[in-house]
């Protein structure tokens, strides 16, 4: 299945609310697109590209995240961040990741995730708590 996944590639799109703007999440202090709104976009795009691939009770991870940001987006403007397989292995997917504004380019790199039985991943994260 692994080749035959390469080069798929997934968009997903979000309006910058003022709850995702920096100074909204306290990443920052200025009123732009936060940064780890960004990077969540991405991930969100990388996730639900690779989702319908698996079996049932398969899931994945976020793993590795390497992303830039590149320039500010304001309130109110739209934001779409794209995906595209570029390795997949067993378990492990790894993504070309960017994000884009009405006025371009925004952020760009690379993300990892790793699929996981996701009762397991429930159960073992629960046990952390006790």
């Amino acid at each position: 299945m692994a080749e035959e996944v390469i080069g798929k590639k997934g968009v997903q799109e979000w309006t910058v609310t003022k709850e995702l703007l920096a100074s909204s999440m306290k990443s920052g202090t200025v009123d732009v697109f936060a940064t780890p709104y960004m990077i969540a976009l991405m991930e969100y795009t990388a996730m639900t590209l690779v989702q319908p691939l698996l079996p049932e009770g398969i899931t994945t991870v976020g793993t590795l995240v390497d992303i830039r940001h590149l320039s500010p987006t304001p309130a109110g403007a739209r934001v779409r961040a794209e995906a595209e397989i570029i390795e997949a292995d067993d378990r492990r997917y790894r993504f070309r990741v960017s994000a884009w504004d009405e006025a371009g380019l925004i952020g760009e790199g690379f993300h990892e995730r790793c699929t996981v039985k996701k009762a397991r991943f429930e159960e073992k994260a629960a046990a952390r708590k006790a």
